[in-house]
Parts: C-alpha cells; sequence; structure tokens
C-alpha cells in the first residue's frame, strides 16, 4: 500500500493560501510558516502530518501527495477544511 509523508498550513482564504506560497517561495522556512500563520493544531510541529496511507486524508489532499512533486509546494488546495498549502516529504508505493 502508498504511504507518504507530508506536512501542510491550512488557513481560511485562497489569497492568505497564495500570500504565504509566496513567502515560502522567497525563501522563507515552510515549518516557520506553518508554526505562524496554520489554523490546524500540526502548525505547532511546523505542519507536519506524519506518515500515512491513500484514502486516509480527504480527497483533495490525497490527490496532491499521492501524485504531486516531491519537496514542493502544491497549493492552494481546497477542502471542506479551509485551504492548504501541501508539501509531500517522502511517498513509498
Amino acid at each position: 500500500m502508498a504511504r507518504a509523508s507530508a506536512r501542510h498550513i491550512l488557513v481560511d482564504s485562497e489569497a492568505r493560501c497564495e500570500e504565504l506560497k509566496k513567502q515560502i517561495e522567497a525563501g522563507t522556512d515552510f515549518a516557520d510558516v506553518a508554526k505562524a500563520h496554520s489554523t490546524c493544531p500540526s502548525g505547532k510541529s511546523g505542519g507536519d502530518l506524519g506518515e500515512f496511507g491513500r484514502g486516509q486524508m480527504v480527497k483533495e489532499f490525497d490527490e496532491v501527495v499521492f501524485n504531486g512533486d516531491l519537496n514542493t509546494v502544491h497549493g492552494p488546495v481546497k477542502t471542506q477544511f479551509g485551504y492548504h498549502l501541501l508539501e509531500v516529504t517522502s511517498r513509498s508505493e
């Protein structure tokens, strides 16, 4: 079964998500942005979600995590929880 590790930042608007993505692309550390801005409890640990299998996260999340490039910031990804920036840190088939 496919497994992946990822981290994310959750915010309440697409515009805010885009703003934070620009900061990360300009060199601000992903974990620091997550700690300062993410509304998910995982923000305290730099957005780290640990390892999980396909189907354990919402569909929109799974699509990015199991198909997107590694170590690239993806998003905004809209889910029922809000808007996410996602970074896939590892994946195994």
